[in-house]
């Protein structure tokens, strides 16, 4: 039986549990062997992450540490350039030729997936499986409604686009670097592995850009 591999890409600016709980039922839904968290060097859609690489794979590190299936894998951070995920496919695909390859992503990149880079390549590659809220319909845009799977997501693979209802909690980075900003607290909104490493480094703070650069 072939290796099933979940790929669960992103910032991680910081990394919290609204990444990590689907992450796991992804993982036990589809039936994967492993569940690599890839933090993107320099994501294409949106602003550069605040702090450094070094500092986002050791937050991801420190907080996938419980789950022995989380794997952090920190090939787009030891690539130059833009990190496009048909690039990180082709990169693990070729030291996992034989694997299944599943790509996790939630409903809002999905309904933009078929403007990503070479969005047809990524689905040779792998299956995509969309995590979203329990009440929320299925939105898929047109051109991929040919991919869409409708068996058990233990089945899926590449070329092949399934939902799963997970557990989504109203989590996001963003508000917590503003509140970390602010000086308030954010214990209960990520692993406290991660927070302890925030507050050593004096990460995303009011003078943070001058500790964390690079």
């Amino acid at each position: 039986m072939s290796l099933r591999i979940g790929i669960n890409g992103g910032t991680f600016d910081p990394i919290h549990f609204g990444h990590l709980r689907p992450a796991l039922e992804v993982l036990e839904a589809c039936q994967l062997d492993q569940m690599r968290f890839i933090p993107c060097r320099q994501p294409v859609h949106r602003d550069c992450p605040q702090v450094s690489a070094q500092d986002r794979l050791e937050m991801v590190r420190r907080a996938i540490a419980p789950v022995p299936e989380f794997i952090l894998d920190p090939r787009e951070m030891e690539r130059d350039g833009p990190s496009y995920m048909v690039d990180t496919l082709a990169s693990l695909h070729a030291d996992f030729p034989k694997a299944t390859l599943v790509l996790m992503m939630g409903q809002d990149a999905f309904a933009a997936f078929d403007r990503w880079h070479q969005w047809r390549e990524i689905l040779q590659r792998a299956a995509v499986v969309v995590t979203q809220r329990p009440e929320a319909p299925a939105s898929v845009p047109d051109p991929l409604r040919a991919y869409l799977f409708e068996g058990p997501l233990d089945q899926l693979t590449a070329g092949q686009v399934g939902f799963l209802a997970v557990t989504q909690l109203a989590i996001s980075a963003t508000d917590i670097r503003r509140r970390l900003q602010a000086g308030k607290r954010v214990n209960y909104l990520l692993p406290q592995t991660v927070l302890d490493y925030i507050e050593h480094k004096g990460l995303y703070g009011r003078d943070s850009s001058e500790r964390s650069s690079g």
